[in-house]
């Protein structure tokens, strides 16, 4: 049996992971900023679920969250970042204010919620982190460059963490669904920014994109959910688990484009040393 810790629980890829949790007998702390939205979204689950209220950005709630779910359950084995925001739009359209909103929850919350976890996991030496990014995270898209941003460096820092962390026994992946059928695209989930007609046969065909593709993504979360589980209960877990034909798709598109660059510009990279 294990504990798991995961924000953003009320619905999406931190409801199905939850629900697959506690089918699977584990024990869960769900948290969201609404907890009664959690309470009504996962049912009774006995004393098997603590549903408590977390603003990731609140580093003061995230500490008191984790010390609650040690205090419940005795350990923390599995934390997953799940809570974040979209941003739709040119990098140029976003605000100031529109970009670090959004940079406070994908990565600065991430990061608060961690910082609470990571002593109690040290002290057990033992657990898995598990931090959803996106293939956004690997490879951008025109209307998505702030958003993107956030996930590459939510990437970056798991990498980081993952090495930081491998001699204690907790294990760091990074998860990189493609589309799959949250509700991701709705206004309640993705910010828009006004739009600049310049951008409107890039960016606007992004928009045009998220209108007739909401609810429509071929991804099925709950299959997404139960790969996480897998991960999670796996020996040697993966740095990277990317979930999707098209995450896959357009991960190998990347990979085959650096790789025909690197090769192209290599004599010019290579002839730099003094």
């Amino acid at each position: 049996m294990s504990v798991w810790l995961i924000t953003g629980s009320s619905r999406g890829f931190g409801l199905h992971i939850a629900r697959e949790a506690l089918a699977n007998g584990d024990q869960v702390v769900a948290t969201a900023r609404d907890a009664e939205a959690v309470r009504a979204a996962l049912g009774e689950h006995g004393g098997e679920v603590l549903a408590l209220p977390l603003d990731v950005t609140d580093e003061r709630q995230a500490q008191e969250v984790a010390q609650a779910a040690v205090e419940r359950f005795g350990r923390i084995d599995v934390l997953v970042n799940n809570a974040g925001r979209g941003l739709l739009g040119a990098v140029e359209e976003a605000s100031d204010a529109e970009a670090r909103s959004i940079y406070d929850v994908n990565v600065f919350g991430l990061l608060a919620v961690t910082r609470a976890v990571l002593p109690h996991m040290r002290r057990q030496r033992a657990g898995r982190i598990l931090n959803i990014s996106s293939v956004g995270g690997f490879t951008c898209g025109s209307g998505w460059g702030i958003y993107n941003s956030t996930k590459f460096a939510v990437e970056g820092l798991s990498e980081a963490l993952r090495a930081d962390l491998a001699p204690l026994g907790i294990h760091v992946t990074i998860v990189e669904p493609g589309v799959f059928r949250t509700d991701f695209l709705d206004d309640s989930s993705l910010h828009r920014t006004t739009p600049i007609d310049d951008y409107a046969q890039t960016v606007g065909k992004t928009r045009e994109w998220a209108l007739e593709n909401n609810h429509q993504q071929p991804g099925d979360p709950v299959k997404a959910a139960r790969a996480m589980l897998a991960v999670a209960a796996a020996d040697e877990p993966p740095m990277r688990l990317p979930l999707g034909a098209d995450c896959v798709a357009r991960m190998e598109s990347k990979l085959d484009v650096v790789a025909k660059e690197l090769d192209a510009w290599r004599e010019t990279a290579l002839d730099t040393a003094i």
